[in-house]
């Protein structure tokens, strides 16, 4: 028990390290009256891979974020469904100044660690990493404890929600975005501080049109 606490202890102080510098960033209210049409949106989506270096602007931000996984009704549900309502998955955020967590309750980035680690997500395509801002998708998996033999499917399934909902807002609102898989798995799960269940699953670059 002793070392388990320790090892708890000393895994807090190594992410509070990471983090040092970055600060929680409070998102303005999101506009949700904003965008194209629903079957506009469709008409338009469109797989962009290549993007403007400009960086999001605070509402675009704020409503990215809301619109792929944020809660959207007083009990708490989001604007994503969920297998069993597990809210399994979490947004984590990569800008040039370090990585955050979305906080849906607080609609506010808290801080993972510092540094830039989009390249980590681009791997051989060099554009993804021009990106202003990055989302990755990654599943708990651990929520799905009594169904351990469909966890990984329902988080698989659970995050295709977010993404969809993430290309939809980009298509209607005129950013640019590409769902993906590939990223480097072992080197961002270390820079996120995800845990053993804590699954990687796809990645949303997002910015203006180049």
């Amino acid at each position: 028990m002793k070392k388990v606490s320790l090892f708890l202890l000393v895994s807090c102080f190594c992410a509070a390290l990471q983090a040092q510098n970055l600060e929680v960033v409070e998102l303005i209210t999101p506009s949700k009256d904003r965008g194209s049409s629903i079957m506009k949106s469709l008409a338009d989506r469109q797989s962009v891979r290549e993007f403007s270096t400009k960086k999001l602007n605070k509402q675009d931000l704020s409503d990215l974020l809301w619109a792929a996984n944020g809660i959207n009704r007083p009990d708490g549900r989001r604007t994503a469904p969920s297998a069993m309502n597990k809210q399994d998955v979490d947004v984590y955020v990569l800008m040039e100044e370090g990585a955050y967590l979305y906080d849906p309750q607080k609609h506010a980035l808290k801080p993972v660690s510092k540094g830039d680690h989009r390249k980590l997500v681009a791997g051989r395509q060099a554009s993804v990493a021009e990106a202003p801002v990055i989302l990755v998708l990654v599943s708990d998996l651990a929520k799905f404890d009594t169904v351990k033999d469909k966890a990984q499917l329902f988080g698989a399934m659970d995050a295709g929600y977010v993404s969809q909902n993430i290309d939809l807002f980009c298509s209607g609102t005129g950013l640019a975005t590409v769902p993906r898989a590939s990223m480097e798995a072992e080197e961002l799960a270390k820079a996120l501080n995800l845990t053993a269940d804590q699954f990687l699953m796809l990645n949303n670059p997002v910015g203006y049109p180049k």
